[in-house]
């Protein structure tokens, strides 16, 4: 199969692999999903969902794991808090919660062991079938005027051509992420040559790592299902990746917005505290709050 089978099909699938455990985030990860985890006053993986709904994409695979079912209550109608809305004259606040449950068109499939994202992206055949598909990593919330994964469906569109989004990011953190070797096509358009998963310094392409969101075709399969395991023992898409830049041929775009790294503590915080003071409803309190608590520090 060739990459050109999937020529000018309409991206409208996403798969967001949401089965990891969140060591990162313990102890409340014990109880609470990262992807649950709140920003102001919604869950991580609601920013995830509202991204690919306004990127034009209407079915989503979640792929979780135990103890995670909490993600498809919050992806739901919720009649009892709907019914306490109306005794409290709040009915006007009804439709945003139906708005969260009507965006996209959610499934969910459990990975049944954590073996890395590549094994888990394995678990998005049947669901994607032949057609080319985005991946949102859990982990990596974006703000942007124009969201991530429509700037990479555009880049794809164009070029025809496997996209990632990248940015470039300090030396300690290429050498935990991954380094892409790359040529510059256009402004924040590259050609991707090749990629290494958790480089040594001395085997760093580039500061351009992948972050959060990529677009596959569907040879990514065939990849996975022949690849052996990488760092830490497990399948890594970044690997798969790799072969599939080397050999059908791939595309990075320089993407335009701020990414948080929502599986760390430091990047919970951060993420928090910059959207409170954004948020039209406490925005203006809570810039009031901060300019009061750094004279204390």
């Amino acid at each position: 199969m060739s990459a050109v089978t999937s020529k000018n099909k309409k991206i409208t699938k996403a798969v967001i692999p949401a089965a990891g455990l969140g060591t990162r985030m313990l102890p409340i990860s014990r109880a609470v999903p990262k992807e649950m985890l709140p920003i102001v006053d919604k869950p991580a993986i609601s920013y995830l969902v509202e991204e690919c709904a306004a990127s034009g994409i209407k079915d989503i695979l979640i792929i979780t794991g135990r103890s995670k079912t909490m993600m498809e209550d919050y992806f739901d109608y919720s009649l009892e808090y709907e019914a306490k809305l109306k005794e409290s004259g709040r009915e006007d606040e009804i439709p945003e919660l139906r708005r969260i449950a009507d965006l996209c068109n959610i499934h969910y499939i459990r990975q049944l062991e954590t073996k890395g994202l590549g094994h888990a992206i394995t678990f998005a055949h049947t669901f994607v079938g032949d057609d080319p598909f985005v991946v949102l990593y859990g982990d990596d919330i974006i703000f942007s005027e124009k969201p991530v994964v429509k700037q990479i469906i555009e880049a794809y569109e164009k070029y025809n051509l496997p996209t990632v989004g990248v940015k470039e990011v300090p030396v300690e953190l290429v050498m935990k992420y991954d380094s892409l070797k790359v040529h510059q096509l256009e402004e924040k358009i590259y050609k991707v040559e090749t990629m290494i998963e958790k480089p040594r310094i001395d085997q760093i392409y580039s500061h351009f790592s992948i972050l959060g969101r990529v677009l596959l075709t569907s040879e990514i399969f065939d990849i996975l299902y022949d690849l052996p395991p990488g760092a830490g023992g497990e399948i890594q898409l970044t690997d798969a990746m790799k072969i599939m830049a080397e050999t059908i041929g791939m595309i990075a775009v320089d993407f335009e917005g701020t990414r948080y790294d929502l599986g760390s503590k430091i990047g919970f915080l951060k993420v928090n505290t910059e959207q409170a003071t954004k948020n039209p409803e406490l925005g203006s309190e809570f810039r009031e709050y901060l300019k009061e608590f750094v004279k204390t520090l």
